[in-house]
């Protein structure tokens, strides 16, 4: 599992606050945190060090654009995905607050009328801004997705591609088709060789995008030899079909943000490949935005809030234990996966057939130094794990 490490900007908020910067990324690899309630002119303490250094396989900064995140974490996954293999993404942190780079609007609208639905506000620079982005700065969903259709449509040889997508949310413990809200609550099936499955999931594909207002059976685009059916010029439709998701998703304010996530993204898609004399191939790419770990004293919860809140921690114990045991894999021989139905979701994707990239988020913000300190350790210990592929 590689695992990266983004500093965002501090926010104005923040800035208000008179926080000052105690994150920084020192190389390519190495981020130090320091203590903020350590004083650097207590001249007893002067010998010790005031900073902890995390180190990871890559590590950006605040000015990290989102063509350098995507390249170094995402972009080499691509080709595999094409050719049959697994690959996840995973976005983990507290919920980003609007700051002063990357504001604008998002090129896959997080905007709806419900008051449970994220208001049209700047996704900041957070995890949820690092995997949509906005028009300006396209996250990893959008340049993931476009250039699968491009290595396809590259493609030479008599192979023929069958893309399909699906897009989900879980929400206290419920999934939740964004794509098809109607569908209610849907469940986890396993399949004879033990792959995880949403039964009864919503499926759709680029060629036919338009149609998925009128809920469109399963369809697909594919290249068959001379023919190809798709181009790149189908990506504005999927791109939609994203924004459609989006908008279904379950955030609500908090004390600690004024959107803050309170369920889990999973926007899955399916390339199935079929070449003369090879049989079928079946690659899935997962991204995955995680729900905002805001810890409870900071969100100020109550109600339904609180409820979310506990399912939130919930599941994200639940993948913290899975990642703590599979990290220490020579004294575990079981791997609870069933505590949440994330972790049995991330099942294959954090130990099994599935190259898998974290992608964890701090505030350089003296403010949030608990947070960023629980994320730092969070991530750093996930940089342990091995899949196999």
């Amino acid at each position: 599992l590689q695992v990266a490490l983004r500093i965002r900007p501090m926010s104005a908020a923040e800035l208000a606050k008179g926080a000052r910067p105690i994150a920084h990324r020192v190389d390519e690899q190495v981020v130090v945190l320091q203590d903020p309630m350590e004083d650097p002119n207590d001249v007893l303490r002067a010998s010790c060090s005031r900073e902890k250094s995390y180190v990871f396989n890559v590590a950006f900064d605040s000015t990290a654009t989102q063509e350098t995140v995507y390249h170094a974490t995402t972009r080499g996954l691509i080709t595999g995905v094409i050719s049959g293999y697994n690959a996840t993404i995973f976005a983990y942190g507290p919920t980003g607050e609007g700051c002063g780079a990357g504001e604008g609007t998002s090129s896959v609208d997080m905007g709806g009328p419900s008051p449970k639905r994220a208001p049209s506000s700047p996704l900041g620079c957070g995890k949820t801004y690092t995997m949509l982005g906005t028009d300006n700065e396209p996250g990893i969903c959008t340049r993931a997705l476009g250039d699968l259709f491009q290595a396809i449509k590259d493609t030479s040889g008599d192979t023929e591609y069958e893309v399909s997508m699906s897009y989900l949310e879980i929400y206290n413990e419920m999934i939740r088709d964004l794509l098809n809200p109607s569908l209610g609550c849907l469940q986890l099936r396993e399949d004879a060789s033990g792959t995880v499955q949403v039964a009864g999931i919503t499926e759709v594909s680029a060629i036919n995008a338009e149609e998925v207002s009128q809920q469109a059976p399963v369809w697909h685009w594919g290249r068959s030899g001379e023919s190809l059916l798709p181009s790149t010029a189908y990506l504005p439709q999927v791109m939609q079909l994203l924004a459609q998701g989006n908008r279904q998703r379950t955030q609500e304010p908090t004390a600690a943000n004024c959107t803050s996530s309170r369920s889990h993204a999973v926007l899955q898609v399916t390339v199935c490949q079929r070449c003369q004399g090879r049989g079928l191939r079946r690659g899935r790419l997962f991204m995955i935005d995680l729900a905002g770990s805001e810890r409870a004293a900071q969100t100020q919860n109550r109600g339904q809030r609180m409820k979310e809140g506990a399912h939130i921690n919930r599941s994200l114990l639940a993948l913290g234990n899975c990642i703590k045991a599979l990290s220490n894999q020579a004294s575990t021989k079981y791997i609870n996966y069933r505590d949440s139905k994330l972790t049995r979701l991330l099942k294959d994707s954090l130990g099994g057939n599935s190259r898998t990239v974290m992608i964890a988020h701090i505030s350089p913000a003296s403010t949030a130094f608990e947070e960023s300190r629980n994320t730092l350790t969070y991530a750093h210990r996930a940089k342990s794990i091995r899949t196999t592929v």
